[in-house]
């Protein structure tokens, strides 16, 4: 988007169906507030993308060549910053995000509880979709700065505060294990960041797996 700067806004609206008209109206007016999230991420040049190295490949043969980093685990991981990054949208409110709670330290098979308060500060109503990603700090095998393991819609009227819960297992938590052929959740330390998109973290605390 070499013309961004040029524009007050960008509204991406996909494949609304036959209601599209109606909904572009109703965002363009004020009478909806957005709350849409990006599932990729947008590249400020092509060259950025985990992929181009790779594709088109040579003689109809292509090389998965990006393994797991692919989408925002590549630019998390090479430290490029996007265009738009996965998780990205803006809308005619604000959100707060404050008072994350979980446990320090966790027994094989105990279920991982995560909560926080979400306030909308904002004028109007709106919806924000919280994510939730896990880095584990130190792992035996190369992984990922952060996965998104979970994510929860919540509508808030103006000044309105909800609280936000999750709960995880160890599959929230694991690898695979080619040596082993199995998925892997080692113990150790790792990370809850929760926020409204993969580039705005807004909160984070560490638990142990014992």
């Amino acid at each position: 988007m070499p013309w961004l700067d040029k524009v007050p806004a960008v509204l991406q609206m996909w494949f609304a169906g036959q209601e599209a008209g109606h909904a572009v109206a109703d965002i363009l007016f004020g009478d909806e507030s957005p709350s849409g999230k990006l599932p990729q991420t947008f590249p400020v040049r092509l060259a950025d993308n985990p992929a181009y190295i790779n594709y088109p490949g040579e003689r109809g043969q292509v090389v998965y060549g990006e393994g797991i980093f692919v989408g925002y685990r590549y630019y998390d991981k090479k430290d490029v910053a996007p265009l738009f990054p996965f998780g990205h949208g803006l809308s005619y409110t604000t959100f707060a995000y404050d008072h994350l709670q979980l446990k320090p330290a966790y027994e094989p098979g105990e279920p991982i509880r995560v909560s926080l308060e979400v306030e909308n500060t904002g004028p109007r109503p709106g919806q924000e979709v919280v994510q939730l990603y896990i880095r584990d700090v130190e792992a035996s095998v190369m992984r990922p700065v952060k996965e998104l393991k979970a994510f929860a819609k919540v509508a808030l009227a103006s000044g309105e505060t909800q609280t936000v819960s999750f709960v995880l297992d160890e599959t929230a938590l694991a690898f695979y294990d080619p040596a082993l052929k199995a998925w892997v959740a080692e113990p150790g330390l790792f990370e809850v960041q929760v926020g409204s998109s993969s580039r705005d973290i807004r909160l984070a605390a560490t638990f142990e797996l014992k």
